[in-house]
């Protein structure tokens, strides 16, 4: 045996940190679009609820898509998980305004009442 400048490699491979899944019997990978259905539940219940409405829908609709070709993601299902980020969190942000506005617009008529009396 004869000692050589080799260098033992004990680095650990890199892996990939991915939301695919590996579909075992077909061999297929499945990727998923996220749904954000707890979002849109959160927007019904904290923010206004109209707005949360529109948002579960898209939700379920991307989860409809996502069961449907699980095998490429869809170009609708993306569009449809933005639309729900979107109205999820539009409405919760309204909601928030909405607070933060009235006592303002009460307090301005309560200031304005002031003057005609």
């Amino acid at each position: 045996m004869s000692t050589s400048n080799q260098e033992v490699n004990t680095s650990t491979p890199l892996t990939s940190t991915s939301n695919a899944q590996t579909d075992v019997e077909k061999g297929r990978d499945k990727v998923q679009v996220k749904d954000y259905r707890t979002l849109s539940i959160c927007s019904i219940i904290c923010g206004l609820s109209c707005l949360g409405i529109v948002s579960l829908i898209y939700s379920v609709k991307t989860r409809e898509l996502n069961k449907r070709s699980p095998a490429e993601t869809s170009p609708k299902a993306k569009e449809y998980s933005k639309k729900t980020l979107k109205w999820g969190v539009g409405a919760i942000i309204a909601w928030v305004i909405l607070i933060l506005v009235f006592p303002l617009l009460m307090g301005l008529l309560s200031y304005l009442l002031t003057f005609i009396d």
